[in-house]
């Protein structure tokens, strides 16, 4: 897997890497170096006292709110394109001038810029539109474009060590998201976050949405106290009576089933690079850096969070009602994502809390954007598969000599499927409908929502109350260079058959 991803790789990306293994390789070098010693520490006496000097560590400059610009126009839409790695983006960095969206989209404005996405022909692929094993390629991906993109922008990414350290395997608070999801998933099988934050969010959807304070308003500290006593113990035996929680309560026990993880909700392993991208001048190239952490995440944390929100969202969207604007919201949840165990001066405390309240709400607007993989990252998957499966070639004589056997056996069955493919004709499986196989005929303006169509109209589904269970299924794209993705319904199929011609196409659930 590591040499196919790294015939992958653009320049940028590979330099960096080289840049890396070079710098691991002399870090270790120095390490196994043994010292020569002086003349004067053979013959030093015990008197002898040696002055040294500190190097004082100086504190990144954090976020600081600016003025609106009068020349931008914060109704204008700014395009963001997915197709080329957004470290080719920012190249003038690299020389010591900003680049051209540096000065057109300044962070700290009021309004935050509005941004379009490029849709591409080859539709848009959100990260649950992936199988899990594309999505850990992705990770790779994504930390190697990360570690690029944060060089341009003359920021040093650094990544905290994971500190191993006794956690609690039982009740609630305090137990990690990996433990609560597989208690979970015995009785729920498929669940996605833990079922007790899931309860939290419902009951603050259900009561709180409409309450003026909701989240900054506490709940009496007794009375959390005492239902966290009760979470923890009564939960797992459904014994919990979630009818005594009220709204300002599920608020305080939501922060504080957050701030207790063992391990943050963002990872400690990335929390410095969460941290950093406050230092980003432009918002867009702060969307971008949240964008690679997003995909980072492992799937709980990134799971758990979009339930977050999502939820915040809600919150935001009753504002009238509430009176929780969006920056409120951000300033009451960041110092719960955000979490430092560095000691501060006050004023970097105040800077550092602005900052990651204005990362918050980037993260609570653009969260379906954030939430999409970016084209660049899905092509680098499809040549690493690539590149994996021409190492696996077989090469010994007694494979050959199976592979001739078959040969003629098979070859009237592959003259068909390279006509087909010649003639861009598909066949595609619908194990669940009454006629399970079609061959259908691409042209340039066939997309997914066509053939789901076609196999509703020729199973007789067309306004039947059973295309309500039709209506469930999507087209994937499953084999050849990629392992499996859910079509977007305005994919246009012939793209996808131009990448990826030995892809199997299968019309199926998401459960399936």
């Amino acid at each position: 897997m590591k040499l196919a991803l790294l015939s992958t790789l653009t320049r940028s990306q590979a330099a960096m890497v080289k840049k890396r293994l070079d710098n691991y390789t002399q870090t270790m070098r120095k390490r196994n170096k043994q010292p020569i010693r002086h003349v004067r520490d053979v013959f030093s006496t015990a008197d002898t006292s040696v002055s040294r000097t500190h190097k004082t560590h100086q504190p990144c400059q954090a976020f600081r709110p600016v003025e609106s610009s009068v020349k931008e126009c914060q109704m204008e839409v700014y395009i963001l394109s997915f197709e080329e790695p957004y470290s080719e983006g920012v190249t003038a960095h690299r020389k010591g001038r900003d680049c051209h969206d540096c000065q057109r989209i300044r962070k700290g404005d009021k309004d935050l810029p509005k941004f379009q996405i490029v849709t591409p022909k080859q539709g848009l692929t959100r990260v649950h539109d992936l199988s899990s094993e594309d999505i850990k390629k992705i990770a790779c991906i994504s930390l190697i474009e990360l570690t690029t993109f944060y060089d341009a922008l003359g920021i040093e990414l650094k990544r905290n060590r994971m500190v191993r350290s006794k956690v609690r395997e039982t009740g609630i608070f305090g137990v990690p998201l990996t433990t609560l999801l597989e208690n979970d998933q015995k009785k729920f099988p498929g669940s996605k976050v833990p079922l007790v934050f899931k309860k939290l969010l419902s009951k603050l959807e259900q009561t709180g949405l409409q309450t003026e304070g909701i989240l900054r308003v506490p709940g009496s500290a007794s009375r959390v106290k005492h239902l966290r006593q009760e979470l923890d113990t009564k939960f797992y035996e459904d014994r919990f009576d979630w009818e005594q929680v009220r709204h300002n309560d599920a608020a305080g026990l939501l922060k504080m089933f957050i701030r207790e993880l063992p391990h943050p909700l963002l990872t400690q392993q990335h929390m410095p690079a969460f941290t950093a991208a406050q230092n980003i001048p432009s918002t867009k190239h702060q969307l971008q850096a949240l964008h690679l952490l997003i995909l980072l995440l492992p799937e709980v944390n990134r799971d758990t969070l979009k339930a977050l929100l999502e939820f915040l969202n809600k919150v935001v969207a009753y504002e009238e009602k509430n009176r929780m604007s969006l920056w409120n919201v951000s300033m009451i949840v960041a110092p719960n994502l955000f979490t430092s165990r560095d000691k501060t001066t006050r004023q970097e405390e105040m800077q550092g809390a602005a900052g990651a309240a204005h990362l918050v709400r980037l993260l609570i607007i653009y969260q379906d954007l954030l939430w999409t993989v970016p084209c660049f990252l899905i092509s680098h998957v499809r040549k690493m598969n690539e590149a994996a499966m021409s190492k696996k070639t077989p090469s010994s004589e007694k494979t050959k000599r199976k592979l001739l056997r078959r040969r003629n056996t098979d070859r009237e069955k592959e003259k068909s499927e390279v006509t087909d493919l010649r003639e861009g004709v598909i066949r595609v499986q619908a194990p669940l409908h009454a006629k399970v196989s079609m061959a259908i005929q691409l042209d340039n303006e066939t997309r997914a929502r066509d053939v789901m169509a076609r196999f509703d109209f020729e199973n007789g589904y067309v306004n039947s109350t059973s295309s309500l269970h039709i209506q469930k299924c999507f087209l994937f794209e499953v084999g050849g260079n990629i392992g499996e993705r859910c079509l977007h319904p305005d994919t246009h199929l012939l793209e996808v058959y131009r990448v990826n011609p030995h892809c199997e196409w299968i019309l199926k659930s998401r459960t399936t």
